[in-house]
C-alpha cells in the first residue's frame, strides 16, 4: 500500500478506514449478541417463551448511533471527493484515450506516449476521452478512478507526491481482452520530467522529418493498440492476423455480400478509416474503431510498408 502516492491518499483512506472500523464494530458487536442470544435463551435454560415488550430507550438508542455515525461517514466520504472535481487552474492538461484494449496520453506540445509520465508536486489534469465503449480510468495508488464515456467527456486530476512507477489498468470489462488495458504512470522529479519532455518534443520533430517507414509504421501500431487484436504471426486474435496479408486475396463481407478483394493500399487504408465497410470472413462486425481522426494519410502509408515485410 502506498502512503503518501497522491494529495487524495490521506482522505480517501480516512473514510475507508472509519467505514471498515465501523462495519466490523457493528459485525463483532452483533454476532456476540446473536451468540449471547443462543447461549442465554436456548430450551434449557429458557424452557419457556418469555414475551418481552417495546423498549423506547433501545429504539432511540438503535436509531440515534446508526444516524450519526452515517452522518459521519457522509461528511469523510464528501470531503474526500469534492475536492477531485475541481483541478487547479494551473495543472498541467493531458489528454487520455482509451480504446480497446490501450492507452494513449497526448501533452500539450504533441508528444504521444502509451505510459503516463507526469513531474512529483505538479497538478495534473486529465481529459477522459473514450473511442469506442465504456472504460474506467484507475489508478489505485493514487486513490483516483473515473468512467470514460464515449461521446461524453470527462475530467479527473491529481498530484503526484513520491517519485516512482504506479499501475494504471481499466476497471470496467470492456471486452474479451479487458486485461490487456494495463500501464503505468511514471511520476518523476520536475526537472528529470523537463529533460524528458525536451528530448521527447526533439524526437518527434526528428521522427517526423527522417523516419524509416518500416519502423515508424510499427511503432504507429504499437502505439495505437493494433498488436493488441492482430497479430504478426499468423495468430488469430480479434482480428485477422497481419502475416501475409499484404498483396493476397482475401474473403470479406460487404453489405452483407461475400466477396474477395487483393489488400493492397486502398484495401488497407480503407480498412483504417472504415473499418466497418469490409468485415473479413469469420470475424464479428462492430469490434474496430475508424482511426481516420487519428492516422494521417502518412501514417497509413508507414503502415502499409511495415505490413509489407510480414510475408
Amino acid at each position: 500500500m502506498y502512503s503518501g502516492a497522491s494529495n487524495f491518499v490521506t482522505t480517501t483512506d480516512t473514510a475507508f478506514f472509519f467505514i471498515i472500523g465501523v462495519s466490523v464494530l457493528f459485525l463483532i458487536g452483533i454476532t456476540g449478541t446473536l451468540l449471547w442470544f443462543m447461549y442465554r435463551y436456548n430450551e434449557k435454560r429458557n424452557p419457556v417463551a418469555t414475551q418481552i415488550h417495546g423498549s423506547n430507550t433501545l429504539e432511540i438508542i438503535w436509531t440515534v448511533i446508526p444516524t450519526i455515525l452515517v452522518i459521519i461517514m457522509f461528511f469523510y466520504g464528501w470531503a474526500g471527493y469534492s475536492p477531485m472535481k475541481n483541478a487547479p487552474k494551473d495543472a498541467m492538461k493531458i489528454k487520455a484515450t482509451a480504446r480497446m484494449w490501450s492507452w494513449s496520453f497526448e501533452y500539450e506540445n504533441g508528444i504521444k506516449t502509451d505510459t503516463l509520465y507526469v513531474p512529483v508536486d505538479k497538478p495534473i489534469s486529465l481529459n477522459l476521452i473514450s473511442l469506442d465503449v465504456i472504460h474506467s480510468f484507475y489508478i489505485p495508488a493514487f486513490r483516483i478512478k473515473e468512467d470514460m464515456v464515449p461521446g461524453r467527456g470527462n475530467k479527473i486530476w491529481f498530484i503526484a507526491q513520491e517519485e516512482g512507477s504506479y499501475e494504471l489498468f481499466c476497471t470496467e470489462y470492456c471486452g474479451l481482452s479487458h486485461s490487456y488495458m494495463f500501464t503505468e504512470v511514471k511520476a518523476m522529479p520536475q526537472k528529470d520530467f523537463d529533460a524528458w519532455y525536451l528530448k521527447m518534443s526533439d524526437t518527434t520533430r526528428k521522427t517526423v522529418a527522417v523516419a524509416d517507414p518500416v519502423a515508424e509504421g510499427k511503432r504507429l501500431m504499437e502505439k495505437n493498440g493494433c498488436i493488441v487484436c492482430h497479430s504478426s504471426d499468423g495468430t488469430k486474435i480479434i482480428g485477422p492476423s497481419y502475416k501475409g496479408v499484404y498483396g493476397h486475396k482475401i474473403t470479406v463481407i460487404t453489405d452483407g455480400k461475400e466477396r474477395e478483394v487483393i489488400a493492397d493500399d486502398e484495401y488497407i487504408k480503407r480498412s483504417i478509416y472504415e473499418p466497418e465497410a469490409d468485415i473479413v470472413k469469420g470475424f464479428v462486425k462492430g469490434q474496430m474503431v475508424s482511426y481516420k481522426t487519428i492516422l494521417s494519410d502518412q501514417d497509413v502509408a508507414n503502415i502499409i510498408e511495415y505490413l509489407k515485410t510480414l510475408k
